[in-house]
């Protein structure tokens, strides 16, 4: 259970951190400015392209050794950090499907009418686009939730670990895996089943 609650409160600060970087780097590459569009897709590429295994060594450990110890981030921050960042860079690919799924004539209307782009996307496209955004976001915070395991590389006491460490005590390998399974799948399914709901819902609205 302390395993537990700890993955827990990772994936939230997790998802918060993601949800801040996928709004701002999903408006910016939606943006029509090249300098927003090329930073984001520097962003998205970078973390869409690299492994977070190798994201948390760097982090944890990497800038640990190049400010020689000044810059010592705990397990928990880290994986908060990592797994933040990293899946704010698939959610901004979501945002961006979402926004450009909306005719891009409201937006020129919306700027012709003296709206700034960012009140622009605050009040008339980002709450249109909430609707086409919601089904494939509730995947990745379901992928985001099984990705804070990744912890476990650098002794984070999370789900993962907690149970490989009671393993290896006592030798119950089947046990302990399976129960790290059950909370995993008690936490996911509720969400990836909503998801798949509300894509259906979603489908049914469109065909008619």
């Amino acid at each position: 259970l302390g395993g537990f609650f700890y993955t827990i409160g990772i994936s939230i600060g997790a998802l918060l951190l993601a949800l801040v970087l996928g709004i701002l780097f999903g408006a910016m590459s939606s943006s029509k400015n090249k300098v927003l569009n090329s930073l984001a897709r520097i962003y998205v590429e970078l973390f869409q392209n690299t492994p977070l295994l190798v994201q948390f060594v760097f982090v944890y450990y990497g800038l640990a050794i190049l400010s020689n110890g000044l810059i010592m981030i705990s397990p928990f921050f880290t994986a908060i950090l990592c797994v933040g960042v990293y899946h704010g860079a698939y959610i901004a690919e979501v945002i961006r499907s979402g926004i450009e799924a909306i005719p891009s004539g409201q937006t020129e209307a919306a700027l012709s009418q003296g709206f700034t782009y960012k009140e622009t996307m605050q009040l008339i496209i980002l709450p249109q686009a909430i609707r086409i955004i919601l089904p494939p976001m509730t995947n990745q915070v379901v992928s985001l939730i099984k990705n804070t395991s990744t912890v476990a590389i650098i002794s984070g006491v999370d789900i993962m670990f907690t149970a490989k460490a009671w393993a290896y005590e006592t030798t119950n390998y089947v046990p302990a895996f399976a129960g790290a399974a059950i909370l995993y799948f008690i936490v996911c399914f509720p969400l990836a089943t909503w998801a798949r709901r509300k894509e259906e819902e979603n489908k049914q609205s469109y065909s008619l």
